[in-house]
């Protein structure tokens, strides 16, 4: 439920977060339990549950969280080297937060290969 999420909590500053970038659609926070020596968290501000809950409309945020990681990829050295984004989708999927978010992980080798 949006009311009690802590993603939306952040993003409104109603809680503290380490937000490291920004803009009108989404925000990037530090992971706190980091998987990777750079792990950054970037998400829509509209609360949406899960990737499996995004619409037609929410096209444009999810483009928008796709060139946010990009940026703070680059921004933080792991880009020329490579980095993993993942977005978990629900319990089974491993998300732990009920908002929408894609994990940002680099700057070691990456293992568990997808494909």
């Amino acid at each position: 439920m949006a009311g009690d999420c802590i993603f939306c909590k952040i993003g409104k500053g109603e809680m503290k977060g380490d937000i490291v970038d920004r803009d009108a659609q989404v925000f990037v926070l530090r992971d706190i339990h980091p998987q990777a020596p750079v792990h950054l968290l970037v998400m829509p501000f509209k609360h949406i549950a899960s990737i499996a809950d995004v619409g037609e409309a929410d096209a444009p945020v999810v483009t928008r969280m796709v060139l946010m990681a990009n940026k703070v990829a680059a921004r933080e050295g792991i880009a020329q080297r490579g980095y993993r984004l993942a977005v978990n989708c629900r319990d089974e999927g491993g998300q732990t937060v009920g908002h929408l978010h894609m994990h940002v992980l680099g700057g070691r080798q990456l293992t568990g290969h997808l494909g």
